[in-house]
């Protein structure tokens, strides 16, 4: 979710608290974790700000951008799926545990 947030940012640059901002539910934590992941993948850029306190910017590298195309089209199959997971779900829940 970060990498398709990021993506979308006009600037190409998003703060750490402005991406936890457009990512409800996510702690700070694990943003910090999938961050930290995707820098090391070489997915992401980090830049640091040297204010205090730090200001840290994230950014798709050339390799992150890349995703876009398989991204849009994982995102297609799952928007045409989503009807059948939802019927698929509702049955299993509904069905008695083996």
């Amino acid at each position: 979710m970060a990498v398709k947030v990021l993506a979308e940012e006009p600037a190409g640059e998003l703060r750490f608290a402005e991406l936890r901002r457009r990512l409800p539910g996510i702690s700070q934590k694990m943003l910090s974790v999938t961050l930290q992941s995707l820098v090391r993948d070489g997915l992401v850029a980090r830049r640091v700000e040297p204010t205090v306190p730090p200001a840290v910017h994230y950014r798709l590298t050339e390799l992150g951008l890349s995703l876009e195309i398989p991204l849009s089209a994982l995102r297609v199959w799952a928007e045409t799926h989503m009807p059948e997971i939802d019927r698929s779900n509702q049955l299993a829940d509904e069905s008695p545990p083996n």
